[in-house]
């Protein structure tokens, strides 16, 4: 039998949704990080493994700190599964940066694993992307903005 019903997982995969929709174009993520276990390990690419919320706490407010990432401000969920004997919800999400002023949209994919852990917490996440695509993305949103800027001159 399940730790947790579908409904419970389901139920906190939407407030985890939400926060982030709230955190991101916030540019504080205290209340995403709030989310993870006090012992929560995080595996990103590139970054690796960062073991303990207050140890993730600190990676987002230095990896979001300065620009470009401080203007990757949403991830909308392509699709997501859940597997609720296990707790884990595996989904594919876009990497979105804020418009640069010309309504063009710059993105890249990640999948992502997490682990729920109960009571609306959980414990693992691991995000996988291509470093490539995001280095892309990033100069192509760079490029719009200066563009926008040599125009307004």
């Amino acid at each position: 039998m399940a730790r947790w019903t579908r409904e419970e997982i389901e139920e906190q995969w939407a407030h985890y949704q939400k926060v982030a929709r709230r955190c991101g174009p916030a540019g504080d993520w205290d209340e995403f990080v709030d989310l993870y276990t006090e012992d929560a390990v995080m595996i990103v690419s590139g970054a690796g493994k960062i073991g303990g919320r207050e140890a993730m706490r600190r990676w987002y407010r230095e990896a979001f700190a300065t620009q470009p990432m401080r203007s990757l401000v949403f991830y909308p969920v392509e699709w997501y599964m859940i597997d609720e004997h296990l707790g884990w919800v595996s989904c594919q999400f876009w990497n979105r940066m804020a418009d640069p002023g010309d309504g063009s949209v710059h993105e890249f994919s990640c999948f992502s694993l997490l682990k729920y852990a109960g009571d609306g917490q959980w414990s693992y996440e691991e995000d996988k992307l291509d470093p490539a695509e995001m280095e892309a993305v990033l100069q192509g949103w760079y490029a719009a903005k200066a563009r926008i800027r040599s125009s307004d001159e």
